[in-house]
């Protein structure tokens, strides 16, 4: 008897690191940054944005992350700065997912204060992820939720000064359109 397995595993959970590098969050403009060191960037971008934009559910993929949860890293050839993008032209807000029960401890001094991660980024406003999280003897993945804190406050805030329509759940169409207004979409556009 043989058995055939045609599971299909998207490449972000076949070589996870590849897809949670934080080269791929790093703008380019970035004070220094060598001209090797934006190769490698640019390099592992390509090479990130190649295997995603040929993922079988791809489209699954950059709905789920534009439209109904708010993930980290480089998702459905998009970083964390695009999906926010896209959300502001589809007129949505995502609000983080509570992930408080989920993985391990702190194995720190303690919890990082919201605002101290704030400061830093004020502070420090051309770090990564990891620098920041060095400086505050925290991991990577903290950070970026405090982040993704700070931008979702943000946001209230500015839907409070300026109420706008009830938000609208975007179709798939939507998504698709304005991912196509995106670099990355039109690079994909470009590709096929």
């Amino acid at each position: 008897m043989t058995i055939i397995d045609d599971t299909v595993v998207p490449p972000c959970a076949d070589d996870p690191m590849t897809f949670l590098d934080d080269d791929l969050e790093t703008p380019l403009g970035r004070h220094g940054l060598t001209a090797t060191m934006r190769r490698e960037v640019t390099r592992k971008r390509a090479e990130a944005h190649r295997r995603c934009a040929a993922c079988p559910i791809f489209t699954d993929c950059l709905y789920r992350a534009v439209a109904e949860v708010n993930v980290s890293g480089f998702v459905a050839c998009t970083t964390e700065s695009d999906r926010m993008a896209l959300r502001r032209q589809l007129g949505i807000t995502v609000s983080d997912t509570e992930l408080s029960g989920l993985g391990m401890g702190r194995l720190g001094s303690g919890p990082v204060d919201h605002e101290a991660v704030v400061a830093a980024r004020h502070a420090y406003p051309n770090d990564t992820c990891q620098q920041l999280a060095e400086r505050l003897g925290c991991s990577t993945s903290t950070i970026k939720r405090h982040l993704r804190r700070a931008r979702q406050e943000q946001q209230e805030k500015a839907a409070v000064q300026a109420p706008a329509a009830a938000d609208q759940t975007p179709t798939v169409d939507d998504v698709l359109d304005a991912f196509g207004d995106l670099e990355s979409g039109r690079r994909l556009m470009r590709a096929s």
